[in-house]
């Protein structure tokens, strides 16, 4: 189990590893994770100079106010996958939390990122298996394979859904990445979202939601983002500031099922000393809670704690 699995992912913003200027204001963003993009924010013609900008801004003392920095390589399907790997992770892996693949289709690819990765960090002096991966679901190939992809790499930390590359994939309607297609009444992505999130939780993964392109329409991400959360992922990506505060908070527990939690876990453990172990269910605010509500609470707990929430006494 790689460390990064652990690391909150409410937000994680995407930053073009071709500009200097991104990379720059990604820097003091509240974020809980970015990525450095090497794929599809990056131009085939710059692909290859980018490696090195990316590397300097790793290297830089300025460092990123973000709990987790990763790069995203370009997918087994381009030539660039391999020296992606080599160029960056040999002169700034010290630097990385996770590798970020797109398109994955099959466990074999994922594997076999995880062979060069090993490779690398042997050659270079670094921790062997201390860099992590994130695997992007972005194809009708891809979610059919999903969980021998969620299970094919012991650093494996999240799964992805790439709303974009899938939209397409299934032919769906529609041009506004992220959003409902028109024509549809229910959701067109539940399916998708929920498969995705049933393989990374068989697996103890993380489950991320990918990008609302529709960057000025905060209330549009807002919505995307609820949907998510509330099946159960973790975070979703941002593609700027505007987004950044919105994602935060919804994929943060409310002030209220927070503090509602700790009641909850309070009176079981009271409940179980008096009874010394010997509870099956309580009542808590007028309903009943039963080992399976204290999960649930206890989730609730250590995603809030993860977001820097403070229990009560």
């Amino acid at each position: 189990m790689t460390s990064s699995r652990a690391v909150p992912r409410r937000t994680i913003l995407a930053v073009p590893g071709s500009s200097d200027r991104f990379i720059d204001k990604a820097r003091t963003l509240p974020v809980d994770g970015l990525f450095l993009d090497l794929e599809d924010a990056v131009a085939p013609a710059v692909k290859v100079e980018s490696r090195q900008r990316i590397v300097d801004a790793l290297n830089s003392d300025a460092g990123f106010a973000a709990g987790l920095v990763t790069v995203r390589v370009n997918g087994w399907d381009s030539p660039w996958t391999y020296g992606d790997v080599i160029d960056v992770v040999s002169a700034a892996g010290a630097r990385i939390d996770a590798l970020v693949l797109p398109k994955a289709q099959s466990a074999a690819q994922v594997q076999a990122l995880d062979l060069l990765l090993t490779q690398v960090e042997h050659n270079a002096g670094l921790p062997v298996g201390r860099i992590g991966l994130e695997v992007q679901i972005e194809d009708a190939v891809g979610l059919l394979h999903v969980d021998a992809i969620a299970a094919a790499s012991p650093r494996l930390a999240s799964l992805v859904f790439g709303p974009g590359d899938f939209m397409a994939s299934l032919g769906m309607g529609g041009l506004n990445v992220g959003a409902q297609p028109a024509g549809y009444p229910a959701d067109a992505f539940h399916h998708v979202l929920m498969s995705i999130l049933v393989a990374a939780r068989a697996h103890g993964l993380q489950a991320v939601d990918g990008p609302f392109v529709a960057i000025r329409d905060v209330d549009g991400f807002r919505r995307s983002a609820q949907l998510s959360a509330a099946l159960g992922y973790d975070g979703k990506w941002v593609l700027h500031p505007a987004q950044v505060d919105a994602g935060n908070e919804v994929f943060s527990p409310s002030a209220a099922d927070f503090e509602r939690a700790q009641r909850i876990m309070a009176a079981y453990a009271q409940a179980t000393d008096l009874a010394r172990g010997a509870v099956g269910a309580i009542v808590v605010d007028e309903e009943m809670v039963d080992e399976a509500g204290v999960k649930l609470a206890a989730a609730i707990l250590a995603r809030g704690r993860a977001a820097g929430m403070e229990e009560t006494r």
